[in-house]
């Protein structure tokens, strides 16, 4: 007997995740556990920590995961992330950001490195065999995309490849040119399931009939989805006289009118394109029920945000969201069961609800 929650992998024959999983509390608890806590998480950007000696004490995903870390740059300019929590009683070690040369506990004077490595510990000369290894500081993975910082708590997938795979379109842009600009963030509070949003992101065939202004701006027939492991790109294609990328020779896209890159990595994160520079979308599941999507704006060129497909994001987002909410009510209908996907255009949404199917299933 098939799990409740197969999706087929055979795009032409699947059926969509039945609507009683975006009202399952155990299934909502299952993927907290084995994908937000165990995935790859945006951090920021460098600038969390630009002077040597200095920290950045943050919460992973409060209040889905709430795990306290702390990205600290030391003397040598490396960039660590390591846990907020001391090894003797659990203590917080750092409130707020700023420039230390040790970490000392508060509550009883444990000191550690800034690469985490214990150090010492008052009143404990008669310890036996102590200090042991768990009397380090966990240290987490990070990896970079430029300047911008990603974090893996226990990361079940590789991230470099995705990295990788993403420079081979993006990699022509200056990156570290690109100036966070925290004017133009938002936070949005969006009453359905996290999935929900997700799904609408991963495919562009909504596009002609939610976002009329954004379809008039981008080339709907040739707007294309690429998969690749745990991550996809969808490319809008620009319409006519519209800002585009100016694509140096051998990009792979060299001679094509392209508006946006809309890379999506799994589960949560959104990387969208423009000439423009930078919007990062992280999607925060705040219950089964509410989500918090923080928009984050990075500009490389300012002349160009006033046009294009990344003018008017704030509008866009509206709009989707009326959509998203609107189906996570429709979702709880007595009489819906499962949808189909288009082969053409819902390839990505088929793919992250396969990786959601495997994880339920394993």
């Amino acid at each position: 007997m098939s799990h409740p929650y197969h999706v087929h992998p055979d795009i032409t024959i699947a059926e969509t995740l039945p609507g009683s999983f975006y009202s399952d509390p155990e299934a909502f608890e299952l993927l907290r556990e084995k994908i937000f806590a165990n995935g790859w998480h945006w951090v920021g950007d460098e600038g969390l920590v630009a002077l040597s000696n200095s920290a950045y004490p943050f919460k992973l995903y409060d209040p889905l995961v709430s795990e306290p870390l702390l990205l600290i740059r030391d003397q040598n300019d490396e960039i660590n992330c390591l846990s907020n929590v001391c090894t003797h009683r659990g203590n917080q070690l750092v409130n707020h950001p700023g420039k230390l040369r040790t970490l000392v506990c508060g509550y009883h004077g444990r000191k550690f490195q800034l690469d985490g490595r214990f150090v010492s510990m008052p009143e404990f000369e008669e310890a036996k065999n102590f200090p042991r290894p768990c009397d380090d500081l966990p240290n987490f993975p990070i990896e970079r995309l430029g300047p911008f910082l990603f974090v893996g708590l226990k990361p079940s997938f590789d991230l470099i490849p995705i990295l990788h795979q993403m420079q081979e379109r993006i990699g022509f842009l200056p990156l570290h040119e690109f100036k966070a600009t925290s004017h133009l963030n938002r936070d949005y509070v969006v009453n359905c399931h996290w999935a929900l949003y997700c799904d609408n992101y991963l495919e562009g065939f909504h596009i002609p009939f939610v976002h009329s202004g954004l379809n008039n701006l981008l080339d709907y027939g040739h707007y294309t989805t690429e998969l690749y492991d745990h991550c996809n790109l969808q490319v809008g294609y620009a319409g006519n006289g519209e800002d585009t990328f100016d694509l140096p020779v051998g990009h792979p896209d060299h001679g094509r009118h392209v508006a946006a890159y809309y890379y999506w990595v799994f589960p949560n994160m959104m990387f969208n394109f423009y000439p423009w520079g930078l919007s990062v979308n992280v999607v925060k599941p705040i219950s089964m029920n509410q989500t918090r999507v923080s928009f984050i704006s990075y500009v490389y060129d300012e002349s160009k945000l006033a046009s294009g497909a990344g003018a008017d994001i704030d509008k866009v987002e509206r709009e989707d969201e009326a959509v998203v909410e609107g189906v996570h009510k429709g979702l709880k209908s007595r009489h819906y069961t499962r949808g189909r996907f288009s082969p053409t255009r819902e390839r990505g949404v088929h793919q992250f609800q396969r990786l959601l199917s495997e994880q339920l299933e394993a």
